[in-house]
Parts: structure tokens; sequence; C-alpha cells
């Protein structure tokens, strides 16, 4: 048996070359893990992070709606609505396993029914249904479907047509406060997202209230990319963009709109503008620009906005100001006289210039007080050449009723104007609104001084700003008192001739035009020449004038300030007055304006119910435009309720115990009156419009059922 040796410990040798490969191999792989465990490497064109991220779970964005733009009453002006996009799904494998087909069967059938849909040629939807591909998109017809639209395609049942959803900015009005309101652009951010970003308008201005906060929605994904069933979700929901409350008055925009449509097309003239505002708040109420704007269809001439972005020479409109200041100094004598004409104004160098007043012969030897009301230029200038101001003077008052500085009106871009002067001449033809530069929001703004007994209030535009979840209100506007600039003499004083402005004989006044029995107002015009930078003078033509008027009523009791201006209309012929005329009228009428020289036509609204209707009809058919519906012996309700001041001619309903629902004629009323008839009467309606009723779908006299709907259609003028 063979003897085993015995391991001798003592004679084994170290190896010293494999124990520190092993202990630096030991270090290397050890460094490896460390880096893999600590550092975000790179794996191909991504970090190890979002490889892992991205080959287990999937995150989408979640967009938030955008918030409305609505007016005073809530009526939508701008906002978010379903837009589809029709697409075909062209390969047969879209239909394997399913009963019935799920892809295009026929191209040409499918192209022939869907043409007069999307408003496409039928050969060119063949051509696209025809091709080698998975889907086709079928546009540009097929884009920016609306709900109707979608579902009319949907109805016709073609297999394989389907529609992708997605959101668009509507503007239900179309042209309508567009620079007020403004519109949108889509872009893509960096993930491929599509948000709509506000431009010009309160969409600019408001864009990120509007827009919101996104959310995002993570999920498990198989390796197909397809989520997997009962896998876990995390979901972080999108919040909703505000929505914006603003002070316009659709009713009073659509009498504007109206007006201004026509005093541009009668005038062919260059540009024109009107705004409405309270006179008690300075709340804006209409704003009203042309040329102007869709937009749905973006088809804008200008990027400026007249309102806020345009300055100009105002012309005598500023005559209200430079007189106020003279008043506000203490020195004001309008029962002094001057004499009418020219006035002649020599500079250092020798050189003369000649301030004519408009007729160029003036009115002989006459008062300041009648030259105001005739619009004298030498009148105005003499507050200077007399001393009842100082050219220092006239620039602090300037600046004090808020010209040449920007107001801080809730739009971008405004402008500040210019009312710099160092010169005699200079500061002349500032007193009649030349040589300086204003925009409209800030003669609204002065305005606001002469309406409420010398306080200066700040023009607004946004009445709130409320969170479209919650409907909480998160911001809101009101009345903001700026400063005090005039004390109640001046105004009072300056209130009696802006009122000798608007009279019925056009040797007394130059606002004859503007004169309307019941409706009193108070206000100036304003006829500015234009300057020519590329001449360095004032433009020759005849009809080479801005025509403004700054208007308040009514004149005793001031509810509305309106203010307006046309540059270069076709003629001489007097545009302006007829516009501002109409809206004065309808607006009155809408807001049941009552002035205090016209007291003795109103009446006081009594409680009529159980009255004998024989009695109560005798009494009000004298006052009043007065419907009874049915022939009852006994009033069961009324329109409008008890204790409601009204003017003659209003619109009174009674409703009587015996009522068969016979259709009134309701032709010629404002939509209120209409709708709370209708409502009066139990009958369903719809209304189409703004303004006054032009048509109505069940005609006078027949009996309407318990299911019938009747139809009202208005426009935004009183009829003829």
């Amino acid at each position: 048996m063979a003897r085993k040796k015995k391991l001798n410990i003592n004679k084994i040798k170290p190896n010293y070359i494999m124990f520190p490969l092993t202990i630096f191999l030991f270090c290397i792989f050890a460094g490896r893990i460390i880096y893999l465990c600590t550092t975000d490497y790179q794996v191909g064109n991504e970090t190890i992070t979002a490889f892992i991220k991205n080959r287990n779970t999937k995150e989408e964005t979640l967009l938030p709606k955008r918030g409305s733009i609505l007016d005073k009453s809530g009526n939508i002006l701008a906002e978010d609505v379903a837009s589809y996009t029709v697409i075909a799904y062209l390969d047969k494998s879209r239909s394997k396993g399913s009963e019935k087909p799920l892809h295009v069967v026929d191209p040409d059938i499918t192209a022939e029914k869907l043409a007069p849909y999307l408003n496409m040629d039928v050969e060119v939807l063949k051509i696209l249904l025809k091709k080698d591909a998975y889907q086709v998109e079928l546009g540009p017809g097929g884009r920016n479907l609306s709900q109707i639209q979608m579902e009319e395609i949907k109805n016709l049942n073609l297999p394989g047509i389907d529609f992708v959803a997605s959101t668009k900015r509507y503007y239900p009005n179309g042209d309508f406060a567009s620079y007020a309101v403004g519109y949108t652009v889509n872009e893509k951010d960096s993930d491929g997202n599509v948000w709509k970003v506000g431009q010009l308008g309160i969409e600019e201005y408001f864009n990120e209230n509007l827009t919101g906060r996104s959310g995002y929605k993570t999920y498990e994904k198989d390796r197909n990319g397809y989520k997997i069933a009962n896998g876990r979700e995390y979901v972080e929901e999108a919040e909703n963009g505000d929505d914006i409350y603003l002070t316009i008055d659709s009713n009073i925009q659509l009498f504007t709109e109206n007006a201004v449509k026509k005093m541009m097309t009668d005038s062919k003239a260059e540009w024109g503008f009107m705004i409405v505002a309270d006179a008690k708040t300075g709340s804006i109420l209409s704003y009203s620009t042309s040329p102007s704007f869709d937009p749905n269809k973006k088809n804008m001439t200008s990027y400026v906005d007249l309102m806020t972005g345009l300055s100009y020479e105002p012309g005598s409109t500023m005559k209200v100001f430079s007189y106020l200041c003279a008043m506000d100094k203490g020195n004001y004598d309008g029962n002094s006289t001057y004499q009418s004409g020219e006035i002649e104004y020599v500079a250092n160098d020798g050189s003369k210039t000649v301030v004519h007043d408009w007729n160029k012969v003036g009115w002989g030897t006459i008062t300041y007080d009648y030259g105001f009301a005739m619009s004298s230029n030498v009148g105005a200038a003499g507050l200077l050449r007399n001393n009842m101001i100082d050219k220092k003077t006239l620039k602090s008052c300037y600046s004090n009723y808020g010209f040449g500085k920007k107001t801080g009106f809730t739009l971008n871009r405004e402008v500040s104007g210019k009312v710099r002067f160092s010169y005699d001449v200079d500061a002349a033809s500032a007193t009649f609104g030349q040589a300086i530069t204003i925009t409209p929001i800030q003669m609204v703004q002065a305005l606001t001084a002469i309406s409420n007994d010398g306080k200066l209030l700040r023009p607004y535009i946004v009445s709130k700003v409320v969170d479209s979840n919650t409907k909480k209100v998160k911001q809101e506007e009101m009345a903001e008192v700026i400063d005090e600039v005039s004390d109640a003499k001046s105004i009072a004083k300056i209130k009696e001739l802006m009122k000798s402005v608007i009279c019925n004989d056009s040797k007394q006044c130059t606002g004859s035009p503007y004169y309307m029995e019941g409706y009193p107002m108070m206000g100036k015009t304003g006829t500015a020449q234009i300057y020519d930078e590329k001449t360095g003078t004032y433009m020759k033509g005849a009809s080479d004038y801005i025509y403004s008027f700054a208007g308040i009523y009514p004149a005793d009791n001031p509810e509305i300030i309106i203010y307006t201006g046309l540059k270069k209309p076709k003629d001489t012929t007097n545009y302006v007055a007829p516009a501002v005329k109409d809206v004065v009228v309808n607006t009155s009428k809408y807001l049941n304006i009552v002035s205090d020289n016209n007291k003795t036509t109103t009446y006081q609204v009594k409680n009529y119910r159980n009255k004998n209707t024989s009695n109560i009809k005798s009494e009000l058919e004298s006052y009043t435009k007065l419907y009874v519906l049915g022939t009852g012996e006994k009033i069961i309700s009324q329109y409008p309720s008890a204790n409601r001041k009204l003017y003659k001619g209003s619109v009174v309903a009674l409703l009587t115990d015996k009522y068969d629902k016979s259709m009134p004629n309701l032709v010629g009323l404002s939509y209120k009156d209409a709708m709370n008839i209708l409502k009066l009467m139990g009958v369903k309606y719809e209304l189409e419009g703004k303004g006054y009723v032009v048509s109505q779908s069940i005609p006078e006299g027949i009996i309407v059922g318990d299911d019938a709907t009747a139809h009202l259609t208005l426009s935004g003028g009183l009829p003829e």
C-alpha cells in the first residue's frame, strides 16, 4: 500500500503575479458596479433612467381646457369646443377578428358619400382612400369639424371611417369686440403637445390664467407599448384655465358694432372706432374698431388696437380740458370777450404763424362761453393769450387728467401719447388738440372726471377672474378713483358749456347734428388736421381730417360716456353723428335710461294682480306699449314687476285668467322684453342673434302648443 505524501505547507510559495491581478480586477468590477448604480449613464440616445422608465412605464401629458372669455352677463365670447379630424383605416388587418369590417371596403362609394360633407372633390378623396397605408387623414376638408358635422358623417355608417378628437378655440360671435377679446395660435412644446397661446387682447394679457396647468398620467406598459391591464397607474389631473368675465355688454356691443360698420361703409374712411363706458364706474360696455377681424379666421389687416395702441391728434374735443384747466385755476371768465377769426404768433426768428377759427372768419367779438359752443380755436388759444392759464399750467392739467401717460388699461402694447410743447404757438395749438397726441382710452378716462364731479376713474374691461373648476372668484375689478382732479364748481361750469354744444340751432352750436328731442346729451365735437410725417406739414385735402365726438348721456344724470372717431372719410359729410345717435337711442332704451328732462313722461309700475283687466288697460294704454294676454277679467301676472320706474312707451304685459296661448306680435321688441313676455306666457323659446326682434316663427294669433318652441330672430338696430 502506497504511502500518501504529506503536504508541506512551508514549501508553498506565494504567487506574486496572480494576487495583485485578482485584487485589481476586483476593484475594476466593484468600481463598475458603483458607477452603474450611481451614474445616469447613456444607453444609446437616452440615459439609463429614461431607458428603464420607457421600457416599463409610459407617461402621458394631460392638457387642461383653456378658460372661457365671457361678457358681463355670462355670454360666451371665446371658448374651447370639441373639434374632429376624419381618418380612414385602409389596411385589411384592421378588421381581423371582427364580425364587421373596420377598414374602408369600397373607396369609390366611400369617397362619393363623404365628398359633400367634407366639401372636397370626389376624385381627390378616391386617391387618398386608395393609398397603400394603414390609415390616412382626410384633409383639408376633414379637419376642424364641429360636433354636428362629425355626427352627420358618423350616421353614414361608412366602414373604416373614424375621428380623432381635439379642441379648437371658437369665437361664437365672429368679428365682435375682436381687439378686446384677441385670438389664439397653436404652438407645440418640446414633447409635441399642442398649446393655444393668446395673441392680442384678453387672450394675450391673461394667457397664463386662461391656459391652466397640465397634468400627467403614468402607467405600466408591455413590450408592445400597450397599457398592462390592472397595472399600476398614477394620475395627476390637469387644472383647467380660469374664466375671464368682461364688462362688455353684448347688446350694447352689438349696437356699437352695427353703428361703426355703417359709419365705415358709408364714409369709406381709413379707420373708425367707438367706445361706450359706464359713466359712473369707468367700466367698458362696448369696444368697437374698424378695420377689425374675425378671430376664427384670423383675417386681421393690422395688429394695432386703435383704442390703446394708436395715438393721434384729437382736435377740438381737447377744448373741454383746456377750458376746465382755466376753471380749475380760478381764472376763467366766460363772459369776457375776444375778437374771433384769427390770432397771430411771432417766433424768435421773426416768422409768423396764424391760428384760424375753423370757418376762417370767426363770429366777430364773442364771449368765451359762446366760443366754446362754436368750437373757436382762437377762443381756446386766448385762454393762454389772456393769462387765464400758462403753458406750464396747461401741461400740468393735461397730465392730471391722464393725458401723455399710460392709463394701465388691461391690454398689452398701450401707448402713452405725447403732451409736449415749449413754444407759444405749440401751446396754443395744444388747447384745441393739435401738436399733441392721445389715445381713445385716455379720452374716456378723462371724461369720467366730468361725469363724477371731478373724480378721475380708471377705465377697466375685466369684471372678474373665476376659477373654472370651483367657480370661486379669484380676482374682481371695481371702480377705482385715481385722483380728484377738479372741483364741483368747475365741473358744473364745464357741464354747462358741454350742454351748450348740443342744440337744435347750428348758428348757436357745432353739435346740432347730435341733437335729439328727449335725449339730452352734453359733449364736444372734434375736427383735427392730420400731420403728414413725410412732408412735415398738415394735410390739405378737403377730407384729410380726423372727425370725433366725445359725449356724455344723459346730460343731467350721466349714465354712459361715448367717444368715437373717424379718419379721412370720402367727403365732408358728418358720418359720425348718425352713428352716435343710433347707439344713444338703442342703449337708452335697452338700459331704460330716463333723464331728468323727461321725468314727466315716466311712471311707476304698480302691482296689478287681481285687478280688473279693463280698468288697468284704460290706465296704461296711453302711456305704454301694452300687451294684454287673454280675455279674462282678472289679471293674474304681469311684466315688469311692481315698483319699476319706466319711461313713456315702455312695454308692459298683463296675463289674464283666460289665456289660450295665442301668440302676440313681438316684432320690434328688445330681446329682454320679448323673452319676458314669452316667459309670462309659459312658452318655450329660442333666440337667434342679439338686439331687437325682426321675425318670429309662430305668427300672431296662432295658438302655441305645449310642445312648440317660438323661434325669434333678432338684429342689432331698432326696426324702422
